[in-house]
């Protein structure tokens, strides 16, 4: 363990996406920094951040962690970067993913930025068993994606594919993010309902959201077939097919 902490490149992590990545990826001894929100609720692996050293993302903060390796989603901006690269360190960065072949990609991207090749194709394995054991479990249902605020994922987002690799089909049909119309809930309720970030903390937060009108809870009270937490669908990483995994897993027998 020492000699691979040791030969493992210094890691500092700036955000809660980053956070997931690192901590999955790089050695414990090797991980001189996380977000300040690595350990908080909607932090998937936030028990493996017990212990480790949260660092605010000022230049002074980063600097004294004396990073080899700055890992990035959103965390960051232009100017702060550029200032550590200046200084020495290599800043990799995890893009956005609209399917599971996106987020391979962003574990290739970091485990090889570590010199962690192995354990990354290792973290890949363990996703795409999830996703071989889960596929079409609904055999086409239709489903309606919604979140606290009021929001559906449409094409050409990580959460639609989420669905679809459990072999539900999205409602309603169309590309992004878009708003769910109460009036049509009220109307014409969906057959299924998935929701999304209806964690109790994330409600909190949305205190004059759909999620609270006294029309969704009625229609989510009996057709939902899942809640999926927003530790699995907040970041661009491997576990949304946890997601995956819950979803298949309410599919009837």
């Amino acid at each position: 363990m020492a000699g691979a902490a040791q030969a493992a490149p210094r890691v500092l992590s700036l955000d809660q996406c980053a956070d997931q990545y690192v901590l999955a990826l790089s050695p414990r001894a090797a991980i001189v920094g996380l977000s300040t929100r690595a350990d908080d609720p909607d932090s998937r692996l936030r028990d493996l951040a017990r212990g480790l050293p949260q660092r605010r993302t000022t230049l002074e903060s980063a600097l004294s962690a004396k990073p080899d390796l700055v890992v990035r989603y959103w965390g960051g901006d232009p100017r702060f970067l550029a200032q550590l690269e200046k200084r020495g360190a290599r800043v990799v960065t995890i893009e956005d993913a609209s399917d599971f072949g996106g987020v391979r990609a962003n574990v290739r991207r970091v485990a090889s930025a570590m010199d962690r090749r192995a354990q990354g194709e290792a973290v890949i394995a363990r996703m795409d068993a999830r996703l071989d054991r889960s596929a079409g479990a609904w055999r086409g249902a239709t489903a309606l994606y919604v979140t606290p605020g009021g929001f559906t994922g449409g094409e050409g987002t990580l959460v639609h594919q989420i669905l679809k690799s459990a072999g539900l089909t999205p409602v309603p049909p169309g590309p992004g993010f878009q708003p769910v119309s109460l009036e049509q809930l009220a109307l014409s309720p969906p057959r299924a309902l998935v929701l999304g970030f209806f964690d109790d903390f994330m409600l909190a937060n949305n205190r004059w959201g759909l999620g609270r009108h006294g029309v969704m809870r009625r229609v989510a009270a009996g057709r939902t077939i899942a809640s999926l937490p927003g530790s699995m669908l907040g970041c661009p990483d491997p576990s949304a097919a946890e997601a995956v995994e819950i979803l298949a897993a309410r599919a009837p027998r």
